[in-house]
C-alpha cells in the first residue's frame, strides 16, 4: 500500500520502463474518450454497433456523449497525475485496472445489445492483463533506490 499512496510523489522508485509503457494506456483512454464525447453519434451506432435509429434513440447518443465527458475528466486526471507525481504511478495503473474490471461487471449487470462487439467488450480481457502486469511490476522497488 505505501507504493500505491507513497509519501513523496515527485519520485517513482520503480522501473523507469513502467513509466513508458503506462503512457499508450493513457493516450487511449483519452482518445476513446474523445471519440465519445466528440463523435457525431457518440460512437454508440458507428463504433459500439447500437442501433441508435430507435425510439429513444437521441438518449443513447446522448449518454455517449455524456460518458465520453466524464471518461475525459478521468483520464486528464490520471495524465496529469501521471506526469506531475510520478510516485502516484501505481495508483494511476490501479485505476486502470479498475476500468476493464468495472465496465465488465456493468455489461453483466445489463448487457448491450449490438450489430458488432465493442471495441471495449473485445479488449477488456487483454487490456486488463496487460495493465494488471503494468500495476503488479510498479510495485517493485529498483534495488539501487531502497532504504538501507
Amino acid at each position: 500500500m505505501r507504493n500505491v499512496l507513497p509519501t513523496n510523489t515527485a519520485a517513482f522508485n520503480g522501473f523507469p520502463v513502467i513509466r513508458w509503457l503506462t503512457v499508450p494506456f493513457l493516450v487511449v483512454a483519452i482518445v476513446r474518450s474523445c471519440v465519445h464525447l466528440f463523435s457525431a453519434d457518440g460512437g454508440a451506432q458507428s463504433i459500439a454497433g447500437i442501433d441508435i435509429a430507435v425510439e429513444g434513440g437521441n438518449n443513447i447518443v446522448a449518454l455517449f456523449h455524456q460518458w465520453g465527458a466524464i471518461q475525459l475528466i478521468l483520464a486528464v486526471v490520471l495524465a496529469v497525475l501521471f506526469a506531475r507525481y510520478p510516485g502516484l504511478t501505481p495508483l494511476v495503473l490501479l485505476a486502470l485496472v479498475a476500468d476493464p474490471v468495472l465496465r465488465d461487471i456493468a455489461g453483466q449487470i445489463m448487457p448491450v445489445t449490438s450489430t458488432t462487439t465493442p471495441p471495449g467488450a473485445a479488449l477488456n480481457a487483454p487490456v486488463f492483463v496487460a495493465v494488471l502486469a503494468l500495476f503488479v511490476a510498479s510495485l517493485a522497488e529498483r534495488k539501487s533506490l531502497r532504504k538501507s
